[in-house]
């Protein structure tokens, strides 16, 4: 399987042209094998096309070239296509512009009224495009945008920043195909680019600094194998501390998360509010009940060395004692810790033992500083690594997309789920998850992009029967089996896609 990167223009732009120099793929043939691929993927995701045609509007640089293939590959296969264009003024355009002439490509004059086509494509700007579209551009654009037609943005739509995620308009997507790995842009601004598909054109081997995206067969790779001859100790143990009187509902939802994921046994600390709400629903829990005052019970101290892996926070409180509490859980054996919710207000970083921090923005400034925060608003990507040198841990920056940094290697970055995971209590099922994988041996930074993906799945999964907008933690868990269900039967991918992202379920 090869790695999917999450590239911002300069690194596109880098990489492009190590294939041109260092690798000697010409450009021509990038190209050629770009514009081709978009025409497999657009007859097989809107076949409508191959009998009501397609409308091209191509710019005049390298995006536009790559529209010219398109309509030669659409006209040799007696598709109907048109071609609405600025003039070409990159070598490879021009050219390409003169071969589709040569094979007899309709291209309409600037003026020229549009035949309706089924499909509309925009082949405008690429991915180094920043700021508005300007002047004929801008023209272009907004025709295609009123059109009517469903439109298929090549590499981006037009007037997104492909970095950024900046969003100008005109052009929402139905559907875009994008080259080698996803943009940033993509993936901050889902609903401009609808579906999402990477296809492979014959970049050369990615740099190994790049963020990676989080796919289905990376996480299966990656998931906790059973064996036969397994016992309940076998599969892990996960303490989670939390829940505190009034708070119950978090930490019920990371226990019950932790044995969803496949923990042998989990083990509850909290108040005893919390511990009789568990007993009363949920018999597969041991409990023991705390103050979560500052010093730890003897019964609490014997959960935590118990333990192959903590979930420190979920409904923990914020109160002066709970700084004590979470230094006194810290400094027992060095366990991997999931350090979550309230417990980010206490953790000051470098901790004896692997640890993983899943703020959102507001958390990640009481974890990181003002500085970092405001950094992530801009670059979640650059936060997230700096925030990680200065913690000296693994941090997962919740959001769309999460981004997920540590010391040891690139960042992961996950794209999937929806809406539906805008409720309280999602974070507190995406820590259960890690701590149940934590538990299992797995590396922390994985071990948390394959708890975000599985979670975004699984809201993916449970919006199809019960909706974005009606989803709750409870439906998330309850989608989860056919996450591994799918993930069991994974099927090799259809060349030349590399991976396929739905566009989010937004009802």
């Amino acid at each position: 399987m090869n790695p999917i990167p999450v590239l911002a223009a300069s690194e596109v732009a880098a990489w492009d042209s190590a294939a041109r120099t260092q690798y000697r793929v010409p450009s021509r043939v990038l190209m050629e094998t770009a514009g081709r691929a978009v025409a497999q993927v657009l007859v097989a995701e809107l076949p409508d096309a191959l009998t009501g045609g397609v409308l091209i509007a191509a710019g005049a640089g390298n995006n536009g070239g790559d529209g010219w293939v398109l309509a030669r590959a659409l006209h040799a296969a007696s598709v109907p296509v048109w071609v609405s264009a600025v003039d070409p003024k990159t070598d490879d355009a021009i050219d390409n512009r003169a071969l589709a002439r040569l094979d007899g490509v309709c291209e309409l004059g600037r003026e020229e009224a549009w035949p309706q086509a089924a499909v509309a494509v925009d082949a405008l700007l690429g991915t180094g495009a920043v700021g508005p579209a300007k002047g004929d551009v801008l023209a272009l654009a907004q025709r295609v945008a009123e059109y009517g037609a469903p439109i298929v943005a090549v590499d981006g739509p037009t007037g997104l920043d492909l970095t950024s995620g900046e969003a100008h308009g005109p052009i929402h997507a139905r559907l875009t195909v994008t080259f080698g790995g996803a943009r940033r842009g993509h993936l901050l601004q889902r609903e401009w680019c609808g579906r999402i598909v990477v296809v492979d054109i014959g970049f050369p081997p990615l740099d190994a600094a790049w963020p990676l995206l989080v796919t289905d067969r990376w996480a299966a790779e990656r998931l906790p194998r059973l064996a036969p001859q397994m016992h309940k100790g076998d599969r892990g143990r996960v303490c989670v501390i939390g829940g505190a009187d009034g708070m119950s509902g978090a930490a019920l939802h990371a226990a019950r998360a932790a044995l969803a994921a496949g923990a042998g046994l989990v083990k509850l600390v909290a108040a005893r509010e919390t511990i009789a709400a568990a007993q009363a629903s949920l018999p597969d829990l041991l409990t023991v009940e705390s103050s979560l005052g500052e010093t730890l019970e003897p019964a609490v101290a014997e959960a935590v060395e118990w333990a192959d892996a903590i979930v420190l926070g979920p409904g923990l409180g914020r109160v002066d004692v709970r700084e004590g509490f979470v230094a006194q859980v810290l400094s027992r054996r060095a366990v991997p810790t999931v350090i979550d919710a309230d417990a980010l207000h206490y953790f000051k970083g470098q901790a004896n033992r692997p640890v993983v921090c899943t703020p959102h923005l507001g958390e990640f400034r009481a974890l990181g500083g003002d500085a970092l925060a405001d950094e992530a608003a801009n670059d979640r990507w650059a936060a997230a690594a700096r925030a990680a040198a200065k913690l000296k841990c693994t941090v997962l920056l919740k959001g769309v997309p999460t981004v997920i940094a540590d010391l040891r290697g690139p960042e992961h970055v996950v794209a999937s789920g929806n809406p539906g995971l805008a409720t309280g209590g999602s974070g507190d099922l995406l820590a259960g998850f890690i701590g149940a994988f934590l538990a299992r041996g797995t590396v922390p930074a994985e071990a948390a992009a394959l708890g975000a993906h599985a979670l975004g799945r699984a809201a993916e999964q449970g919006a199809r029967q019960w909706t974005a907008r009606s989803l709750r933690p409870a439906d998330v868990l309850a989608a989860l089996p056919e996450v591994w269900r799918a993930w069991k039967s994974l099927k090799p991918g259809t060349p030349p896609v590399l991976v396929e992202l739905e566009a989010p379920d937004l009802w």
